[in-house]
């Protein structure tokens, strides 16, 4: 059977196709202005290169950047709101905190960017009364569609509905929602209670928000995409990757759209977690580097870490949705370098992307970026990029940094090309401190994974500036992404508020709590039924999302099998005590816990992609795989002549010694002096200091 991982990154689309003619690499520049255009022709090159017909591929997972791209850029739908009368400015007032604390200039975006402009939100007479959930003020339906009036007549066609208390009972919502289509039939409609059935009104009407601010571009692309594919002949199943590492169809990505604001960067983090594992090594720090941005995600004890909820923004606006923990920065061969007008020297987040792209692309763009700096000291040989596919010229990356940075800067074209990359490693240096140091993990302990397209260039200067023990290198580095959405599991999630102190429930508080579980239980199964999922093969998990009693924020603790009684609800006290101590260093044992919300994670898991081992050494020489020699300057300043290797030559045992660059189509690998590079059983690379085993 035949399946396709596709991701779509700001300047290339990597793909990866696994047949029964084994596993094949290609990677595209992106089509910006319509990224299905380039993923549909994408995985007919990808066909045509594995000798197999469209019609074959039965699977294609797909990682997509258009959600996170319409936040960044800001042109997401324009939205309407109905929301509980006495409460229209919530998504104005936020959490009243300052996100820094002692400046007097900064930027409030939920206040300067709003989701929904406040003369597009509506109040409406209704009222839900905690904490039973009892309706105290009947709603004003006449009210719901006067605002329908009003939308229409401004234009509006995404709408957003989110009253007090609707994690209560939710009845409010779901007969305004059926108004709204009465008045308004095509109109992308979000419900802050199907979206965020949680407690605290502003982050849960933000989540809505953003909902349908992104919802209506990302459910026409989804769409378009798959249209684009079965018209090129591929009837396959398109699944899509979430924010937490797991899978769904494209109609609840659709309806959900705030689950895949970071798709992209998620299949890269998976990925990442199994090239650790084939390596045998489990504490992993990955650092996705393409063309725009870098991701950045620590891996300790071969887990992914899901972010705490409070920690879950994207564009400056809380989302509560199950995310991967990482850290995205603007770093990428895209990256344009300038002085700004203090007279600093700069690189990103700006990026040239693939249209016009770094100066060397020869598509008119003049600034200096990465890629151009990489050409100028030699890393990047202008006829092999790509395989040969992309031709770069060097003289326009010279001329590019010698105009731009070396002459205001009154120095050569060589110490300013190092500049840039110097600039560029050290801001993602301090990038991945954030996601390790900070977090107590000590990356001494960890080997640097470096991957994208650009990636592996950077890997050792990473390495040395975080103090790293070594650097791992995948397989396919320019499309381990692509990978990663090979090897992901389906995978649903629902929650529900529940409050309960466990100290003090009544058996009424836990027939309450075990109805939510029960109920939130049910959705999941039906999700994966949905799905085509026998009921053997499902897996679903419970979890209870605690906190001690006045605390702000929660932690997951593990629930007992069964329904909660007066016996086990300890495991879940236990269980969040735990959670509290590693995360925090501390916990307080005898002190009362509160369940807030309860999650339920259904799952199914997938075959994985196999990566096959290649032969062995066994004594022979790997200058059969050497291809030329030419001059590269390290970051020592030095300019030595410098080996380039064909790595997909390069057998399992091979050892290179810098200084040296391993070519493949995807991606190169920098060895510079005094380093090693060992291929391993299945041709990824671990790269150490010569003398360090």
């Amino acid at each position: 059977m035949a399946r396709i991982g596709v991701d779509v990154g700001g300047t290339n689309t990597d793909l990866v196709l696994e047949c029964g003619n084994g596993v094949f690499y290609h990677k595209i520049p992106t089509t910006l202005r319509n990224q299905s255009i380039g993923v549909v022709e994408g995985v007919k090159a990808l066909c045509t290169k594995a000798g197999i017909e469209p019609g074959e591929v039965r699977t294609i997972v797909h990682g997509t950047t258009t959600a996170t791209n319409i936040t960044i850029e800001r042109n997401g739908s324009e939205c309407g709101m109905l929301t509980t009368q006495g409460f229209r400015d919530i998504l104005h007032i936020g959490r009243h905190k300052r996100p820094y604390n002692f400046s007097l200039h900064f930027d409030v975006p939920w206040q300067s960017e709003p989701l929904v402009k406040r003369r597009n939100r509506i109040a409406i007479p209704e009222r839900i009364v905690p904490p039973t959930g009892e309706i105290g003020m009947p709603l004003d339906e006449e009210a719901v569609r006067e605002a329908c009036k009003l939308f229409r007549r401004r234009g509006i066609g995404a709408i957003v509905i989110g009253f007090m208390f609707a994690f209560l009972n939710d009845a409010h919502e779901r007969r305004a929602k059926e108004i709204v289509l009465a008045e308004l039939p095509d109109a992308y409609v979000t419900l802050s209670s199907e979206v965020a059935k949680v407690m605290r009104e502003y982050e849960r009407f933000s989540t809505a928000a953003m909902n349908s601010y992104v919802g209506p571009k990302t459910a026409f692309y989804l769409n378009d995409l798959e249209d684009r594919l079965r018209a090129a002949g591929v009837g396959s199943k398109l699944r899509i990757m979430q924010s937490n590492g797991g899978v769904s169809t494209v109609e609840a990505c659709a309806k959900r759209p705030i689950r895949i604001l970071m798709s992209g960067p998620a299949g890269g983090v998976i990925g990442g977690a199994s090239e650790g594992a084939m390596a045998g090594v489990a504490n992993v720090i990955t650092v996705d580097i393409g063309g725009t941005s870098a991701d950045i995600s620590t891996i300790p004890g071969g887990t992914v870490k899901i972010m705490n909820p409070r920690d879950t923004h994207v564009g400056g606006h809380p989302v509560l949705t199950p995310m991967i923990d990482l850290v995205t920065i603007g770093a990428g061969g895209g990256s344009v370098a300038y002085i700004d007008a203090a007279g600093g020297f700069n690189v990103g987040p700006r990026s040239a992307g693939s249209e016009p792209g770094p100066a060397c692309y020869g598509r008119g763009g003049e600034e200096p970026t990465v890629t151009d700096a990489q050409v100028v000291l030699g890393r990047l040989d202008p006829d092999l990029a790509l395989g040969g596919d992309l031709k770069l010229d060097p003289e326009l990356a010279r001329r590019a940094i010698e105009e731009k940075i070396a002459k205001p800067l009154g120095m050569s074209v060589t110490d300013a090309a190092l500049g840039i990359l110097r600039i560029l490693n050290n801001n993602m240096a301090l990038a991945i401190r954030s996601n390790s140091v900070a977090r107590g993990l000590d990356p001494r302990e960890f080997s640097i994974m470096p991957f994208g397209g650009a990636g592996p260039l950077h890997g050792v200067a990473l390495a040395e500036a975080v103090s790293a023990k070594d650097v791992l290198v995948p397989v396919a580095p320019g499309i381990t992404a692509a990978v990663g959405l090979l090897k992901s599991d389906l995978r649903y999630e629902h929650t529900e508020s529940s409050l309960v102190e466990l100290g003090r429930a009544t058996d009424v508080d836990l027939a309450r709590l075990n109805a939510a579980r029960d109920a939130l239980r049910e959705a999941a199964v039906a999700d994966l039924d949905a799905d085509g999922i026998a009921r053997d093969d499902q897996v679903i998990e419970l979890v209870a999302e605690c906190r001690y009693r006045g605390q702000g924020f929660e932690l997951r603790a593990t629930m007992p099998e069964g329904p909660v009684t007066a016996e086990n609800k300890r495991v879940i006290a236990e269980s969040f005590h735990a959670r509290h101590l590693l995360d925090y260093g501390y916990s307080y044992p005898d002190q009362d816990v509160e369940v807030i919300t309860i999650r339920v994670i259904g799952s199914a898991a997938v075959r994985p992609l196999a990566i096959p081992e290649i032969a062995a050494a066994e004594g022979t020489d790997p200058d059969d795989a050497l291809m030329f020699v030419r001059r590269t300057t390290f970051d020592d300043g030095r300019t030595l002549e410098t080996p380039r290797y064909d790595r997909r030559k390069l057998l399992a045992g091979h050892r290179i010694e810098g200084p040296a660059l391993l070519i493949q189509h995807d991606s190169n690998t920098l060895v510079p002096p005094g380093y090693v590079a060992e291929v391993l059983d299945h041709g990824n690379l671990r790269i150490h200091p010569v003398g360090i085993v």
